[in-house]
Order: structure tokens, then C-alpha cells, then sequence
């Protein structure tokens, strides 16, 4: 199988800033929400907080949206045409995307192109993250719980070094960056 990180790698940019702005267009109301949001990173950065409640924090808008499965739909509309041709162009049935991003906003692109969806567990009516932020050691983690422990990756993608402990395991690993992807020197990062 092929693995892909989502944001930034086949995903031209942050798919849930992307989704944040969509909805907020839309119900400016939420808007409101930014200073809290903005609360919530900066405690981050002082290490008073971890990254779930952030996550949650950021999130808490969708409690402001009556039908967020039609908001998704919608988004994946207009947004769909982000995901990059590089990767349209190889796309496998049994090819996994595997994000930080959450579950509800990725799964239905995921239904779209086809593939298996591994993210972050947000709930979509209130924000908030249940169990950690799928990222990292965490990706390593929630993928052998889905296909086993002796599952192989052939081709890892992604653009964030956090994904290390995943190019780690994978037969070739490719560093995206600006539109380049690269041979990953995974050997040289341990």
C-alpha cells in the first residue's frame, strides 16, 4: 500500500483553516470564536495546554453549524480541485491517507477519491477531539490498529518531518515540499 500524509502533501494547503474560512463565509457568527481560538494557541506555545485542546478549541464552530455533514459536502464542491495532479495522477484503490486533520472532514473526499481515511477523532457536532491528535508516533499507532503490525508500506508521502516514525517504516519515503518530491533521507534522521 501507499500512505499519505493529507495537508500540504496532496492537499494544496490546510484543509481545515480551508474549511474554518468556508464555514465561517458563510456564518460569520463564528467569527467570534477567533479570539478564544487565538486564547487556546497561545497557551500552546507556553506549554500550558496541550494540542487536543487546542484542536478542540478550533473546532468548537462546527457546534455553530445545524447540518455540518451538507456544510462538507459543499466545501469538498469548491475544494476538491486542491487536491494535487501529482497524486491523481498515481491514485490506487488501496492507497490510505493518514492526517491530523479530522475524520469528519476528510472522509468524504476520501469516499470521493476512492481510498481509506485515518485522522483525527472530532466530534462534528461539538469540536471536540476524542483521543489524541493523529500525528506523528500517533500515525504509527492508529494505522497498525487498523491493518495489523506486519502491514507494508511501499510509498510514504508527506510534506512535515513530524511524520518521521511513518517514513521510518516504509520502503521508500518522499519529502514533499513546494511542489517537489523528493527521495526522503529517512536512514539519516534517526
Amino acid at each position: 500500500m501507499n500512505v499519505y500524509d493529507f495537508d500540504s502533501t496532496i492537499y494544496d494547503g490546510d484543509s481545515s483553516i480551508d474549511f474554518f474560512l468556508f464555514c465561517a463565509k458563510r456564518k460569520p457568527i463564528i467569527f467570534l470564536l477567533v479570539p478564544r481560538i487565538i486564547a487556546a494557541f497561545a497557551l500552546r506555545l507556553v506549554r500550558k495546554t496541550n494540542t487536543e485542546t487546542v484542536k478542540s478549541a478550533f473546532f468548537s464552530f462546527v457546534h455553530m453549524i445545524p447540518d455540518i455533514d451538507a456544510f462538507v459536502s459543499e466545501f469538498w464542491k469548491t475544494h476538491s480541485k486542491k487536491i494535487v495532479g501529482w497524486y491523481l495522477a498515481q491514485k490506487k484503490s488501496d492507497d490510505v491517507i493518514i492526517s491530523a486533520s479530522p475524520e469528519f472532514l476528510l472522509e468524504k473526499i476520501g469516499d470521493e477519491l476512492g481510498v481509506r481515511v485515518i485522522a483525527s477523532r472530532v466530534c462534528k457536532k461539538s469540536g471536540v477531539m476524542s483521543g489524541k491528535n493523529c500525528r506523528g508516533e500517533e500515525k504509527v499507532r492508529r494505522l497498525r490498529e487498523e491493518f495489523g503490525t506486519n502491514c507494508t508500506i511501499e510509498n510514504f508521502y508527506s510534506d512535515s518531518e513530524s511524520d518521521i516514525p511513518l517514513a521510518r517504516l516504509a520502503q521508500n519515503a518522499w519529502l514533499c515540499k513546494h511542489g517537489k518530491i523528493i527521495l526522503w533521507h529517512k536512514n539519516n534522521e534517526k
